[in-house]
């Protein structure tokens, strides 16, 4: 016992002090020629790494910009300044997965337990984004003068369309598509806003409804013991979370299952995330459900599904096909040792560390054996998902439907890629966020650079659909395009969905 408590606290004092040197170098003024040491570690490690670094932007035209850039590094800077500088850079490579990680502030143990008891700031209303606007859609905590619909002007006098600039300059999506930012914007633009800013206890929020301006003070109040005794609720199993892939943070679940009419012929399926978690007995129990229900229609829903596993899609379409087929081509890396560099030991604390070093040699041989070269020249990736997989027995035969939008991106791409390429489905909706031809992903080498500390994590693998490719440079593209509107979203009315249902309804009257 004396032991096991003398580890513990090795383990919290090793993490205070981690917490604190963080902190202060996150603050630090760091001088113009560490920073443009930075940038030349960033581009020649982007160089090393990136299987496919010039698809998007010339040779040419990204050496100008880092050029360009260590041109304007003239002061010293923090590394948040410097991270504003840098990142529009990264972005303009055009690849959704390669970011500089915003160095937000760290918290000790014992202030995130203080947060706990407190309510998010912004978490409790739902955004959207458009023509540069930023709007309320939903106010999950009834907040007083604060109505969906209500266009937010500024935060603490700060003009919403300063941040709006700002951010929108650090983003990317796979390609030209211009679909992924609305939707990843009114996501993540209070995580940049909070890097930015830091844990605060309120703001002052300026916002118009109907042509009526109101100032509004957003305050993080403290949980009351009803909202305690509901995450107390939340947190107990439920039957189906091990199937249904149950999420505390959203309180919700990441797939779902249901039938859209009372004779079940249309069967539904929407899936947030490609987690993988229970993935494999969700399908399964799922397409038995549907085929014992003898459904003819399906349609599944991955729209605003950032993506995730490969092998869950390459498992999801085993359900949808109508004859052996093989999911991407063979992933290609820049060379045999990339695997390598895959930062094995990242964030080992001292037990992992040693469970980690027992098992490296296993973990050095596999990869190893993993790689090959390729009659072409190019080193490839062997992976299950770029072999022949049969249909599942239960497959779906009957006619499928995919919705799709701005917010699908990276697995969710490929998947509707293959779907489309196949004629497998028909895709309504919108251009998804992830590119039609591929992305590069896979495993990453997290970089830290010298000075700044800041975080560059490389996709190793590019992974691209088994399909024709359109080399437009763009997101999958419907075959229906159907647009919903904010209108839409704030009348809860689904313009996409209510397509299919009255598509599959002429079918079945014959007109």
């Amino acid at each position: 016992m004396k032991k096991l408590s003398f580890i513990a606290l090795f383990i919290l004092l090793f993490s205070c002090n981690s917490v604190q040197k963080y902190n202060r170098q996150r603050e630090s003024k760091l001088a113009p020629n560490e920073l443009k040491n930075d940038v030349d570690y960033a581009y020649k490690k982007l160089k090393e790494l990136h299987p496919n670094l010039y698809w998007y932007i010339s040779e040419k035209d990204l050496n100008k910009k880092f050029d360009s850039l260590k041109l304007s590094i003239t002061d010293s800077l923090s590394p948040v300044d410097f991270y504003f500088k840098i990142q529009p850079v990264i972005a303009d490579i055009r690849e959704g997965h390669l970011a500089v990680r915003i160095p937000g502030k760290r918290y000790s143990s014992t202030e995130i337990r203080t947060m706990k008891n407190k309510k998010s700031l912004f978490g409790r209303l739902e955004y959207y984004v458009e023509n540069q606007k930023l709007f309320v859609s939903a106010n999950k905590d009834s907040i007083e003068n604060i109505l969906p619909g209500s266009e937010i002007l500024s935060i603490n006098s700060i003009p919403v369309a300063k941040y709006m600039k700002k951010y929108r300059k650090l983003m990317t999506s796979d390609g030209f598509n211009s679909t992924f930012y609305p939707y990843y914007l009114k996501d993540s633009f209070f995580n940049y806003y909070s890097a930015e800013n830091g844990y605060l206890d309120s703001v002052k929020l300026e916002t118009r409804y109907e042509d009526v301006t109101k100032t509004v003070q957003l305050k993080r109040e403290s949980k009351s013991e009803v909202d305690k005794e509901k995450e107390k609720a939340q947190k107990k199993k439920k039957s189906d979370k091990r199937t249904n892939d149950y999420v505390l943070a959203t309180d919700s679940y990441n797939r779902s299952f249901k039938f859209l009419d009372q004779d079940s012929t249309i069967a539904y399926i929407k899936v947030k995330s490609f987690s993988k978690s229970f993935s494999e007995r969700f399908y399964k129990e799922t397409f038995q459900k549907i085929n014992d229900k003898k459904s003819t229609h399906l349609v599944i829903d991955v729209r605003e599904n950032y993506g995730g596993s490969l092998s869950e899609i390459n498992n999801l379409y085993s359900y949808l096909a109508k004859e052996p087929f093989v999911l991407v081509k063979k992933p290609e890396l820049t060379s045999k040792s990339s695997p390598l560099k895959t930062n094995y030991f990242r964030k080992s604390h001292p037990v992992t560390y040693v469970v980690k070093a027992i098992m490296y040699p296993f973990v050095f041989f596999r990869q190893i054996l993993v790689v090959k070269k390729g009659e072409n020249g190019k080193v490839n990736y062997r992976m299950k998902e770029s072999k022949v997989t049969k249909p599942k027995e239960n497959a779906f035969k009957g006619k499928l439907y995919v919705l799709i939008n701005g917010g699908s991106f990276s697995a969710s791409s490929i998947i509707t890629s293959k779907l489309k390429n196949d004629q497998r489905a028909l895709l309504v909706g919108e251009e998804t966020g992830g590119a039609n031809d591929g992305t590069v992903a896979g495993f990453y080498s997290y970089q830290s650079l010298p000075h700044s500390k800041l975080q560059l994590p490389i996709g190793l693998l590019l992974i691209q659909p088994n399909i024709d490719f359109t080399e437009t440079k763009k997101g999958v593209t419907p075959n229906v395009e159907i647009l919903n509107s904010f209108e839409d979203t704030l009348e809860k009315k689904d313009s996409q969905l209510e397509w299919i249902k009255l598509e599959i309804e002429k079918e079945k009257s014959g007109k």
